[in-house]
């Protein structure tokens, strides 16, 4: 679709990840706010939205380590400890979409998805797609899902928006965070990479790093090189790397300015 975006909400913007079940409810209602707006002005624009877990889902699956698989029955407590965690975030997001007055609709990857060692092997997206052709706003968000060599794991937005991606083709995925971009020489945070392109990625990587607060799904390292490997092989023509944080951000990614770091092929 060449009116496609997806948009991820991370969860360091959404909540405060470091201090459990913290919601950011006005950033949340800006945010509602700014995409509705974007929407009218281009009503044929179609939009995939996810979030992260952020201070609700990361801080219990760190406890549990349940990322890195579900086998003990404390375990499997975890993981349904995790599901209820994120499941309370996406509620407060969907609800907060309603009052904008957007046509949300949740697709919980627990309930659809099928992971074998981490990677998606079963997940039938007719319903998103259908979504989409008919003018609603289907969400997604870090979750819990059953794996079938691990038992259990972590499936990160980014991950599904790679799976995804294979799949609708998006034009353009925007990735809204609190940093404003990739930067140069993190922590210090004195230069943004404005572009990052397969030949340049030897030179980016050393500066890649994890983020500072708990996030068990790797951070700008798992999300830059995600991201990088869509353009790659074509799935997607260019990845937005932004700060959500500031008034008309997401507005403005979403209709066509990237104030942050941009990966295409070139």
């Amino acid at each position: 679709m060449k009116d496609l975006l997806f948009l991820k909400l991370g969860g360091s913007l959404i909540t405060d990840k470091n201090i459990a079940h913290s919601a950011r409810l006005e950033v949340m209602e800006r945010i509602a706010g700014e995409i509705a707006r974007s929407l009218k002005v281009n009503p044929g624009l179609k939009l995939l939205l996810g979030h992260g877990s952020g201070s609700f889902g990361h801080i219990a699956a760190r406890k549990f380590n349940t990322r890195d698989g579900v086998k003990t029955s404390r375990e499997w407590q975890g993981f349904a400890e995790v599901w209820q965690e994120a499941r309370a975030l996406n509620t407060i997001m969907i609800e907060t979409l309603a009052r904008a007055g957007l046509p949300v609709i949740t697709f919980s990857p627990c309930s659809q998805v099928i992971t074998r060692s981490h990677l998606v092997e079963n997940w039938d997206v007719s319903g998103i797609n259908t979504a989409l052709e008919n003018g609603l706003l289907p969400i997604v968000y870090g979750d819990v899902v059953f794996d079938k060599l691990i038992g259990g794991t972590i499936l990160s937005t980014e991950e599904q928006f790679e799976y995804l991606a294979t799949k609708l083709k998006p034009a353009r995925i925007l990735l809204a965070g609190i940093e404003p971009g990739v930067w140069q020489d993190f922590p210090a945070r004195n230069g943004l990479f404005q572009l990052i392109t397969p030949t340049r990625i030897e030179l980016v990587d050393k500066y890649l790093s994890v983020s500072e607060s708990p996030d068990v799904t790797g951070g700008m390292r798992s999300k830059v090189y995600s991201m990088l490997n869509l353009v790659k092989s074509g799935h997607c023509d260019e990845v937005c790397i932004f700060s959500g944080r500031e008034d008309e951000s997401i507005f403005n990614a979403i209709t066509g300015l990237c104030s942050g770091t941009t990966i295409s092929l070139e």
